[in-house]
């Protein structure tokens, strides 16, 4: 049995900071209590530390089996556990088989037992004809499907039309599992020149917001005709905002998250040729980024994940082509110290950070009643953390398998000391 009591002036519970000691005890959260409340198991003093909740990341690609080469579960999750994430939720594509079936789903999970060192979790795929697997991959227990509208990248991981929605949502209704939507209609996106470009400009005019606007209203129409819980992955566009903001008001269940990297970087900022910036839908301006911070806190925006997509270096660089490289951000260890950089600037409280990353990302997931809090009978999934130190990202601290990330060189606050995954410790700072 592993016992012992964290004690810290700064512990986020009950949507508040304060001092408070969290005792553990067989994995599990025995209790939360006043700071002096030390008697009764070994006593962990982080001093001003912040205690947290682990954070729950439901937006990240391990590619494992078929592309480990890409990322692994052992990689992935050394990455997340030092960046203080201890539960992730493995997306269903760049993996080969892809997760859309219930024999996929057992030689994805039989790869993670393997090499895990936080908790995983699993998402399971809609792709055009497998609307018959779905009842199946729920039951194996899957936490959530995922779909692209636009084409995904792979070619195991083909994107679906309404007609392909039509067949599987009135599954996914019954079963109360949610729909993560890769939002962009085909239609609007732009072919880029021949050859390619070395441009962003012109990366980003093949992408525009209307893109993902409009593929936002076709769902929100088919959420109110199925009742089906919706949820957007990686908003790009405050223009969206109404849209969700609108559909939630005539009671349709829509939800939405959006990246770090969207809330870090500006196109403005983006060189030529800087394809380890390339994602889709692509990061955009300035005035997009505050508009996105602001329907963040104003809870527009329910919260914040990684969307972890690494690949090998010489697919990300591809000669700076922003049309042929490899579009995904490598961000899984640095996704808590970038939203709270930019939090931070903004003069956000600390349990904000709780809410996108901890509380709100394991409701989506269907596991808020044992993760995503500090309270008793919780899981002993926490991080200690040093929000008022900064470090510069450099390639010899990142744990992913590939070092390659538009955060290399850049400042950011807040330094993971401790995670724990069932109140064992599964990262400590050197």
């Amino acid at each position: 049995m592993i016992e012992f009591t964290l004690r810290s002036r700064r512990v986020i519970t009950g949507g508040d900071c304060v001092p408070a000691t969290v005792h553990v005890s067989d994995g599990r959260i025995a209790a939360v209590g006043a700071y002096d409340a030390t008697e009764h198991a070994h006593v962990i003093d982080v001093g001003d530390a912040v205690v947290m909740a682990g954070v729950v990341d439901t937006h990240v690609h391990v590619n494992e089996p078929g592309r480990t080469e890409w990322e692994g579960f052992a990689t992935a999750t050394r990455a997340a556990a030092a960046g203080g994430i201890t539960t992730i939720l493995d997306m269903p594509l760049n993996s080969i088989p892809a997760t859309t079936s219930v024999e996929a789903l057992r030689v994805k999970r039989e790869a993670a037992k393997a090499s895990a060192q936080v908790n995983v979790e699993f998402i399971g795929g809609i792709i055009p004809g497998n609307a018959n697997e779905v009842d199946g991959l729920c039951g194996a227990g899957v936490r959530a499907f995922k779909c692209f509208l636009t084409p995904s990248g792979v070619d195991e991981f083909p994107n679906v039309d309404e007609h392909d929605l039509r067949a599987a949502l009135p599954i996914l209704a019954r079963r109360r599992v949610p729909l993560m939507v890769h939002a962009e209609l085909p239609s609007l996106l732009h072919d880029g020149p021949v050859g390619g470009s070395r441009s962003y400009a012109t990366y980003l005019a093949s992408r525009p917001p209307e893109a993902e606007i409009e593929a936002i209203r076709m769902l929100v129409t088919l959420g109110e005709q199925f009742r089906v819980r919706l949820h957007i992955v990686h908003l790009s566009s405050g223009d969206s905002v109404p849209v969700i903001r609108e559909a939630r008001a005539r009671g349709v269940a829509i939800s939405a998250e959006t990246c770090p990297h969207y809330l870090t970087f500006a196109a403005e900022e983006i060189p030529d040729g800087a394809t380890e910036y390339k994602c889709a839908p692509p990061i955009r301006g300035r005035a997009e980024r505050d508009a996105l911070w602001r329907a963040l806190k104003a809870g527009d925006i329910d919260l914040v994940a990684s969307d972890h997509s690494p690949c090998p270096p010489a697919l990300k660089r591809d000669d700076g082509n922003f049309f042929s490289a490899w579009g995904g951000i490598a961000s899984l260890q640095l996704a808590l110290p970038a939203v709270w950089t930019g939090a931070r600037e903004r003069s956000v409280p600390l349990p904000r950070i709780a809410t996108w990353m901890c509380e709100q990302t394991s409701a989506l997931a269907g596991l808020s009643e044992r993760k995503g809090r500090i309270a008793p009978g919780f899981d002993a999934d926490l991080v200690v953390w040093n929000p008022d130190e900064r470090f510069r990202v450099e390639p010899a601290t990142l744990r992913h398998r590939h070092a390659l990330t538009p955060y290399r060189g850049r400042d950011l606050y807040g330094v993971v000391q401790e995670t724990y995954v069932g109140g064992r410790c599964v990262f400590a700072r050197v």
